[in-house]
């Protein structure tokens, strides 16, 4: 589980989130929309102790991110190009992330050939560094890296933009059959309402840095949400 307790982030006396109670339960497949300034990767970055919050705290899975790094152990991200390591290969990115996360080359191998199909022969084997690959195909890398070694939170922001629609339809599949798993608590953020509707049992939308919206995904969810982002 992870429990937002008074959460507030500041900037030059600005106060870009406020968030004064949010749980999420493991085993959720959480989705946060918003429009650009709401707060979502200010969010996303508190959670990763990327930033340091004013006021309150976050804590996952009995442990405050921002006293402890245990929460590590069993959590992974992408939020940008900027996690990765330019100068590397896929291939060698991938092995790096392993050989943290304990796993070997075997295992490596084994993990990323489940993937052929959304790398869509674009990634592997291509003797392409990292930095000189597409946008797209560096979110396919960063995204793939951040589910080796079978982590229980799983935050991803953003994950949807620069990906052409094939990518964006095996993407969906890929967070559904991991938000199956009751032991496995999957966090989206993205502009489009449609395509986190679908991979998430539950929304949060953020205005100017509060939440205005938490509902359950259902039929009307999408009409609820076009109808208030419309005001």
């Amino acid at each position: 589980m992870i429990q937002v307790k008074d959460l507030i982030k500041t900037y030059n006396g600005t106060t870009v989130l406020n968030i004064q109670d949010l749980q999420i339960e493991k085993g959720q497949s959480f989705g946060l929309v918003g429009n650009n300034g709401a707060g979502k990767t200010t969010f996303f970055s508190l959670l990763l102790d990327l930033i340091q919050p004013t006021a309150g705290a976050i804590i996952n899975n009995g442990v405050a991110v921002d006293k402890s790094e245990d929460w590590k152990t069993f959590t992974s991200s992408f939020i940008d190009e900027s996690f990765l390591i330019g100068y590397l290969t896929p291939e060698e990115y991938f092995y790096f992330i392993g050989e943290l996360r304990g796993q070997n080359k075997a295992d490596i191998d084994s993990f990323i050939s489940k993937y052929e199909e959304f790398f869509n022969g674009e990634i592997l084997k291509n003797k392409k560094y990292l930095r000189d690959l597409s946008k797209g195909n560096q979110k396919k890398v960063g995204i793939v890296a951040a589910l080796i070694g079978n982590p229980e939170v799983i935050i991803l922001d953003e994950p949807f933009a620069n990906l052409d629609p094939t990518t964006q339809f095996r993407l969906k599949k890929i967070i559904k059959e991991l938000a199956e798993d009751p032991n496995v608590t999957v966090l989206v953020s993205s502009h489009d309402l449609m395509h986190t509707i679908e991979v998430s049992d539950r929304i949060v939308a953020l205005h100017k840095g509060e939440v205005v919206k938490d509902i359950r995904t259902s039929e009307e969810t999408l009409q609820e949400l076009e109808a208030f982002f419309a005001i």
